[in-house]
C-alpha cells in the first residue's frame, strides 16, 4: 500500500468519526433542549425513539444473516450471474430487514406499526366510498377542520392512504398485511438502485455496491414504515428511466410492435406520477431523474416520461384531489403541530446526524471519497468533454444528486425531526457510494453497518 493510499484510508477513518460525533453532539445537545423546554418532541434525539435495550425472536437470524451478507456478499457479487444478483440482493435484504423488525416481535415490529393512532389503518372505513372520500379529501387536513386527517393521512396525498383501501378492499386488510407489504415492496428498492447504477455506471460499480445496499442500516426503518414503501416506488420509477435513457436499442413488444425503451419510460412517468402522489416531498426525485438524463446524455424518455407523471396527475384531479391545494394546508397543518415548536436551528443540523444513522458509516467515508471527487465528475459533464465515461465518475454524479435532493429538503424547514423514515427515498441511493471503497475494506465496512444497525435495533425502541 502506497502512502497516498494510507492517506486516503485515514481520510475515510476520519469522516466515519466526523459522523459519529454529529451524531454524539446532536444527542447531547438535543437531550440538553428536550428537558429543558420539551421542544424537540422526541424522546432520544436526535431519533423519534425510546431507550428499550432488549433481545427479540429476530435477534439470532438478524445476527446470522449479518455475517452471511459480510462473509460472502463481496465474492458472491463479484461472480453470480447478473439477474440472479438482482434477485438475491432484493431477498438478503427483506431477510436483513425482516429479522431486525422481528427483534421487536411480530406484533410490535411489523403487524402494530400501522394502527397507531397516526397511521393509515385507522381511517380505512372513510374511503368506503371513493369518490366523495377524494373530493373532500383537502377538507380534513387542518387540525381544526372537522374529523381531521390522522397526522400521516394529512401529511401525505391520498395515494398513500389508497393503497392500504386497495390491499383492504381485494381482502389483504389489516396491520399484519399492511407491513408485509411495506416490508416486501420496500426491500425491492435495492433491486432498483442496482439496477440504475448498472446502467448508468456499468456492472462492476454495481456489483460492489450490492452488499453495503442489502446491508445498509436504513433497513431498521424501511420495514417498519410506509416511507420504505414510497422509497422503493420512487426508486423502480428512476430505475425504469435510467433504462429507457440509456438503452439505445431494446427488442420490439410482441403486442402492437411498440419498442420496448417507450414503454419503459411511460412506466417510469407512471411511477414518479405516484410517487407525487404518495408524499409530497418527493417531488424532489426530479433532482435524482435529472441526474440520470444527465448523465445518459439524453432527454428522449422526458416526453413519455411527462404523459405518465401527467396521467396520474390528471386521474386524481379528475377525481377530486388537488396536488397543489393539499400541499397549501399541509403547510398550514405542519405548522399547527409539533413543528410550530421544534426549533429549525437543531434540527437543520439534526437530520443530518439521523441521516449518518441511516446510512452507516461505511456510506459517510464513501460519500467522504465522491465529494472529493466531485469537482473532476463535474467538469466531466461539460458538453466539450463528451461522454461521462470513468464508471467511478457517473456514480459520483449519480449519489450526489442523491444528496443534493436530501439537503434541499433538510434546508426547506419541511423535515424538522423523523427524517430517520422521511428521507428513506434519498438515502437509498447514498449507499451505492461504497462501490468507491477499497476491495480489501469492503468486510470491515460492512462489518460497521451491521453492527450500526444491530445495535439501534437492540438498545432503542423506534417509533416507525
Amino acid at each position: 500500500m502506497t502512502s497516498e493510499e494510507r492517506a486516503v484510508r485515514r481520510l475515510d477513518l476520519v469522516a466515519a468519526a466526523a459522523g459519529a460525533l454529529l451524531v454524539v453532539a446532536a444527542a447531547v445537545v438535543g437531550t440538553v433542549i428536550e428537558r429543558a423546554n420539551g421542544s424537540l418532541h422526541v424522546n432520544w434525539p436526535p431519533l423519534y425513539a425510546s431507550w428499550s435495550p432488549h433481545l427479540g425472536p429476530g435477534t439470532p437470524a438478524a445476527v446470522l444473516i449479518a455475517v452471511l451478507v459480510i462473509v460472502h456478499g463481496p465474492p458472491l457479487a463479484a461472480r453470480l450471474p447478473w439477474r440472479r444478483l438482482v434477485v438475491l440482493g432484493w431477498v438478503g435484504a427483506l431477510a436483513w430487514t425482516g429479522a431486525l423488525a422481528m427483534i421487536d416481535g411480530w406484533r410490535t415490529g411489523i403487524a402494530g406499526r400501522l394502527t397507531t393512532a397516526y397511521e393509515y389503518l385507522t381511517v380505512i372505513d372513510r374511503f368506503d366510498d371513493l369518490g366523495p372520500a377524494l373530493r373532500d379529501f383537502t377538507h380534513h387536513i387542518l387540525n381544526d377542520a372537522p374529523d381531521h386527517w390522522p397526522a400521516h393521512v394529512a401529511g401525505h396525498p391520498p395515494a398513500a392512504v389508497l393503497t392500504f383501501v386497495g390491499l383492504d378492499r381485494i381482502g389483504l386488510g389489516g396491520g399484519g398485511w399492511a407491513g408485509l407489504w411495506c416490508l416486501i415492496v420496500g426491500t425491492s428498492a435495492v433491486a432498483a438502485v442496482l439496477i440504475a447504477v448498472r446502467a448508468l455506471a456499468g456492472e462492476p460499480v454495481a456489483r460492489r455496491a450490492a452488499p453495503f445496499l442489502v446491508l445498509a442500516p436504513s433497513a431498521v426503518w424501511v420495514g417498519t414504515s410506509a416511507d420504505g414503501y414510497f422509497a422503493a416506488v420512487a426508486a423502480w420509477s428512476l430505475a425504469l428511466l435510467a433504462l429507457a435513457a440509456t438503452r439505445r436499442t431494446l427488442p420490439q413488444l410482441p403486442l402492437g410492435g411498440a419498442p420496448l425503451q417507450a414503454v419503459t419510460a411511460l412506466a417510469s412517468g407512471l411511477l414518479l406520477g405516484l410517487t407525487c402522489y404518495l408524499s409530497y416531498g418527493l417531488t424532489l426525485i426530479a433532482l435524482i431523474a435529472a441526474a440520470v438524463l444527465v448523465l445518459a446524455r439524453t432527454v428522449r424518455p422526458l416526453p413519455l416520461v411527462a404523459a405518465g407523471a401527467a396521467a396520474v396527475a390528471i386521474a386524481f384531479t379528475l377525481a377530486g384531489f388537488s396536488w397543489w391545494e393539499g400541499y397549501l394546508l399541509l403547510v398550514e397543518r405542519y405548522y399547527q403541530g409539533a413543528a410550530a415548536v421544534r426549533p429549525y436551528a437543531y434540527w437543520v443540523w439534526g437530520n443530518l446526524a439521523c441521516t449518518v444513522l441511516i446510512i452507516g458509516p461505511a456510506t459517510v467515508a464513501a460519500l467522504r471519497r465522491a465529494l472529493a471527487a466531485a469537482r473532476t465528475a463535474g467538469r466531466s459533464l461539460r458538453p466539450s468533454a463528451g461522454p461521462l465515461r470513468d464508471p467511478a465518475d457517473r456514480l459520483v454524479v449519480l449519489v450526489l444528486a442523491a444528496l443534493l435532493a436530501l439537503l434541499v429538503a433538510d434546508l426547506s424547514g419541511m423535515s424538522k425531526a423523523e427524517t430517520e423514515r422521511i428521507w428513506l427515498p434519498f438515502a437509498a441511493w447514498l449507499p451505492a457510494a461504497c462501490a468507491l471503497l477499497p476491495a480489501t475494506r469492503r468486510r470491515a465496512w460492512l462489518t460497521a453497518q451491521a453492527v450500526l444497525a444491530l445495535l439501534v435495533n437492540h438498545l432503542l425502541y423506534t417509533g416507525w
